[in-house]
C-alpha cells in the first residue's frame, strides 16, 4: 500500500453537468476556491469536490468480480498512489490546487443498482472505500498526471 505522507497522481477526472447525470471526463479542469469544479453541478457548499483512490477501486473490483468503471462511483478525481483513508481536516495538493477534506464519501443505494454488494463493499470496515468529499482552498487548472500529494 502507499506511502501516508507520500505523493501520488491524479488519474482520472470526471465532471458532472447535471444532477443525476452523467460523468464526463475530461484531460482538464478547473477548479475554483469556495466553490468546486467549473461547469460540475455542484458548487459551493461543503461537497465541492469527491475523490476515489484507484487501488481502492481494483480492490473492491477483485472482491466483487466485476469490471465497472471507475467513473461508476460518480466522483470528480480519481488519485492514484495516495491514500485518503483518515484524511479528514488535511490539505491535498492536486496540480496546482489545494483541497481540505472534510470527510468520507458514503455510498448509496445508486451503487448496489450499478452492481450487488458495491454500496456494501464501499461503506464497509469504515475504511474511506467509496472516497472523500473536499473543499477548494487554492483553486486553479489540474490536469491528468498531475503531482497529488499531502500538504498538511
Amino acid at each position: 500500500m502507499s506511502d501516508p505522507g507520500g505523493a501520488g497522481r491524479l488519474a482520472a477526472i470526471w465532471i458532472k453537468r447535471a444532477k443525476l447525470g452523467p460523468m464526463d471526463p475530461a484531460a482538464r479542469a478547473t477548479l475554483v476556491a469556495g466553490r468546486g469544479l467549473v461547469g460540475n453541478a455542484d458548487q459551493g457548499r461543503r461537497r465541492q469536490v469527491t475523490l476515489i483512490e484507484a487501488e481502492r477501486w481494483v480492490e473492491m473490483m477483485a472482491e466483487l468480480g466485476a469490471a465497472l468503471d471507475p467513473s461508476t462511483r460518480r466522483a470528480n478525481l480519481l488519485v492514484s498512489g495516495i491514500p485518503l483513508r483518515d484524511s479528514r481536516g488535511r490539505v491535498l495538493g492536486v496540480g496546482p490546487c489545494r483541497v481540505r477534506i472534510f470527510g468520507e464519501t458514503r455510498a448509496c443505494e445508486r451503487m448496489e443498482r450499478a452492481h450487488a454488494g458495491l454500496q456494501e463493499a464501499m461503506n464497509a470496515g469504515g475504511d474511506w472505500r467509496g472516497g472523500a468529499f473536499a473543499e477548494v482552498v487554492e483553486g486553479g487548472e489540474i490536469a491528468v498526471g498531475d503531482p497529488v500529494s499531502w500538504l498538511e
